[in-house]
C-alpha cells in the first residue's frame, strides 16, 4: 500500500509498506543491475546452508524489476516490494532460514552494494521521493516508535537471551 505526501515544487513523497509476511527482509541500493541481482543471491546461498532466499532489483533501462531465487513465494514477494519502490538500483531481499547477521557482512562488502537501508523482520515502511527523472529512497521506518528506556527486569531478561544465543556481555 502507498500514501503520498505532496511537497513544494515537483517533488512528491510515498510511503511503501513492505510486505513480508514475518520474513527477513534487507533493503538497498547498488550499482550494475544486470550482474548485481543473480551475484548478491549466489552470495546469500554462500553464507547459510540452506538459506530460502530471492533478490530483487530495479534496473534503470529498461525500466524493470529483475528477480531470482530460490523459493517461489519469496521471489513473489522481493519482486513485489522492490516493483512498489520503485526506484532505480535499488534491491530487496526477502530470506528465511537465516538472521540479517548471518549475511550484512558478505553483503555489504560485494562491489555491486552501495548502501544497505534496512534489514529487519519487523514492519517496514519506505520513504520514497518521486521526481520527473524518477524516485529515491529517502529514509525507512523499521518497526514501530519505541517510548520508554528498559528497566532492570527487563535488562535482565534480554541478557539472559543474549546468553542463550550465545553471547555473554559482562
Amino acid at each position: 500500500m502507498m500514501a503520498s505526501i505532496k511537497t513544494a515544487g515537483d517533488v512528491g513523497i510515498e510511503v511503501v509498506r513492505i510486505k513480508n509476511d514475518g520474513k527477513q527482509v534487507i533493503i538497498g541500493q547498488g550499482n550494475f543491475t544486470i550482474f548485481a541481482c543473480d551475484d548478491i543471491f549466489k552470495t546469500l546461498l554462500t553464507c547459510v546452508p540452506g538459506i530460502k532466499a530471492a533478490v530483487a532489483m530495479n534496473e534503470a533501462a529498461p525500466k524493470l524489476t529483475r528477480v531470482t531465487g530460490n523459493d517461489e513465494a519469496l521471489k513473489k514477494l522481493a519482486a513485489e516490494n522492490c516493483l512498489n519502490i520503485g526506484a532505480s538500483h535499488v534491491f530487496v531481499i526477502v530470506f528465511e532460514n537465516a538472521f540479517p547477521i548471518n549475511v550484512l557482512p558478505v553483503l555489504k562488502m560485494h562491489p555491486a552494494v552501495a548502501n544497505i537501508y534496512v534489514a529487519s523482520a519487523n514492519p517496514i515502511e519506505v520513504l520514497v521521493a518521486k521526481t520527473e527523472l524518477g524516485k529515491a529512497v529517502l529514509g525507512v521506518v523499521d518497526g514501530t516508535a519505541v517510548t520508554r528506556i528498559e528497566n532492570e527486569e527487563e535488562k535482565a531478561e534480554r541478557r539472559k537471551t543474549v546468553e542463550e544465543l550465545g553471547y555473554r556481555i559482562e
